[in-house]
């Protein structure tokens, strides 16, 4: 006896396919955002602090190199995170309707992704 909905036809399961493949779609979708997002902050951050390193005189600001990496690198791991938790809740919906579905690969990537993102947010907090 196995736990799985009752089997169902080639066109279904091929339509569930297509559904299943346009989840992973978006999320690398996600994923390319909040790694643009992170290493441009990042980015802006490192550049910044290698100005400032050769002494070049720093201008008053609304906001600096540091909170603007920090703002971005933010937004970064939100997005990765909502839309981990979107396509998690999609998948589960797919799984729970038609049974067997592969495991997500965009979804370990966006974990790496958001790892990274951590890392360099971290980085950021105890920079100088």
């Amino acid at each position: 006896m196995t736990d799985h909905p009752a089997a169902v036809d080639a066109g279904t399961r091929l339509a569930v396919d297509r559904t299943r493949l346009a989840y992973e779609r978006t999320m690398m979708a996600w994923v390319r955002t909040a790694t643009s997002l992170i290493s441009f902050g990042f980015t802006i951050y490192k550049f910044f602090q290698f100005e400032i390193d050769k002494g070049q005189p720093r201008a008053d600001r609304l906001i600096g190199p540091r909170g603007f990496a920090l703002i971005m690198i933010g937004i970064g791991l939100s997005a990765v995170f909502f839309a981990s938790i979107e396509h998690r809740q999609s998948l589960k919906l797919l799984r729970t309707t038609y049974g067997d579905i592969p495991r997500s690969v965009s979804g370990l990537i966006g974990g790496l992704i958001g790892g990274l993102g951590l890392i360099a947010l971290i980085v950021v907090i105890l920079g100088r």
